[in-house]
């Protein structure tokens, strides 16, 4: 039999036997990691004597040759050598015969995965950065572009406060930036060396777990040899994370969905990014969005997936982790593409100002600060809000607007109200004055696009 493991077995394997354990199907995308683990292990088995430095050598030589035929995307899979490992192990021995049998010595399937799958893990979580990096750019850049341009802020959906465009889009930079400071906290628990806890108790070969530790990159070596092969928090860790990222882009679309319908007109998706009818010719549907929102669905099942799979497992490997990989590598493509198509979606957006402007004048929004010049006048804060809430309801009676309403209708409702109500309730007085650190003061919110760039600039 050509299993690795075949020489306990009499029979063959039956045919749905192999069907429902071959991964390599999915796991051969684990190819280069596989490889590059493999090469530094051989290395270190040639260095500390437990097979021979010709030995070594010749295996380094043939997986360097399997990696360049892995790019050029040459490999034919075999799915009856069930994974990746076994298939590159067959290939190898193929090329350089029998010493490419001694590549496995001091270590097992199970702490090998484990290994591969941190090294996958962590050049994810490098790319992910680098999108989340790119998308705050395409943030900043589009919020600078829009300083001067005010669109109401909502509480419940409706309209709340007037706030500064750029502020808004600011409130999805700090989301990312929160995003980017989980996937770097995940990226010091992934970067632990596996290889060298074995199957699950380690191995009597002398082996030096600290100089793999040193080529692959690792921060340091796992601590428990059962804990290193049944350990799939950081894949769980890396969804949940990957799950916020979609979870923040998913708020983003749903509000880019409603400001592109003709009931807000706060913007226009640009052609790159939209799609049309195949019956009715007049639409123009915001498609990218949609489907960015749809997707978050799926990276929430996987991390579904992830949590069911690991809550029943006894220590330590159990056949079960082999599922562990279609939810991760789902995620990371997902999350990845969403990145990158929102980046250069936002950079396509048509902003109606306009349009903003004209919805500024609905829904009362200068009630708050009508309350809070009240206030300032000596009325106490509950007195001056209920005494607002009687001018809306007036307002709304009578159809009109505080800002239309006369100072001598205003001052039934309180005498205190002066002439000088009306550069209160004036736009621009009420987004100055929100000033304090954090708030839509323009000045305030050219700072925080200071900072944005400076923050952006300094993660490098």
């Amino acid at each position: 039999m050509n299993k690795l493991w075949g020489g306990r077995f009499d029979a063959p394997t039956h045919a749905l036997m192999e069907a429902l354990g071959e991964s390599v199907s999915f796991d051969a995308r684990l190819a280069p990691w596989d490889i590059r683990a493999s090469m530094a292990h051989a290395r270190m088995l040639g260095k500390c004597g437990i097979i021979d430095e010709e030995d070594a050598q010749a295996i380094v030589n043939g997986l360097e040759s399997l990696l360049e035929a892995v790019h050029a995307e040459t490999v034919q899979w075999s799915p009856a050598l069930e994974d990746v490992h076994a298939n590159i192990e067959a290939m190898l021995v193929e090329r350089i015969g029998k010493a490419g049998k001694k590549l496995h010595t001091a270590r097992s399937r199970n702490d090998q995965i484990a290994t591969d799958m941190r090294l996958w893990a962590r050049d994810q979580v490098d790319a992910i950065l680098a999108l989340l990096k790119r998308l705050q750019q395409a943030i900043i850049a589009f919020a600078e572009a829009h300083l001067d341009t005010a669109l109401p802020g909502y509480t419940h959906l409706q309209p709340a406060q007037p706030v500064l465009f750029a502020h808004h889009c600011l409130a999805y930079f700090e989301m990312f930036d929160r995003d980017k400071q989980r996937f770097v906290e995940l990226r010091r628990r992934i970067n632990v060396l596996p290889l060298g806890a074995a199957a699950l108790a380690g191995t009597p070969h002398p082996i030096d777990r600290e100089m793999v530790a040193r080529e692959l990159g690792f921060d340091g070596i796992s601590r428990n040899s059962m804990d290193t092969v049944a350990d799939r928090d950081y894949l769980i860790e890396f969804c949940a994370a990957a799950s916020l990222v979609m979870m923040h882009l998913s708020r983003w679309s749903e509000e880019i969905i409603l400001w592109n319908s003709p009931a807000f007109g706060f913007i226009e998706m640009g052609d790159a990014f939209a799609t049309g009818s195949s019956i009715m010719p007049q639409k123009k549907n915001p498609d990218a969005a949609e489907l960015v929102r749809g997707k978050t669905a799926r990276v929430y099942g996987d991390l579904a997936a992830l949590l069911t799979l690991m809550k029943g497992l006894p220590l330590t490997y159990n056949r079960d982790l082999q599922e562990d990989k279609e939810p991760a590598f789902h995620a990371s493509d997902t999350v990845q593409l969403c990145l990158a198509v929102f980046a250069e979606m936002l950079d396509a957006v048509k902003v109606n100002g306009k349009r903003m402007e004209q919805a500024l004048a609905q829904g009362f929004m200068a009630a708050t600060d009508l309350a809070d010049y009240l206030v300032g006048k000596g009325v106490p804060f509950r007195e001056a809000h209920h005494i607002v809430g009687e001018i809306v309801r007036h307002c709304v009676a009578n159809n009109t607007t505080l800002e239309a309403l006369p100072v001598e209708t205003l001052r039934q409702f309180c005498p205190e109200i002066g002439e000088d109500v009306s550069v209160a309730l004036a736009l621009e007085t009420l987004l100055a004055r929100r000033n304090q650190p954090g708030g839509t003061a323009p000045e305030r919110v050219r700072e925080a696009l200071a900072t944005a760039r400076e923050r952006v600039s300094e993660q490098d």
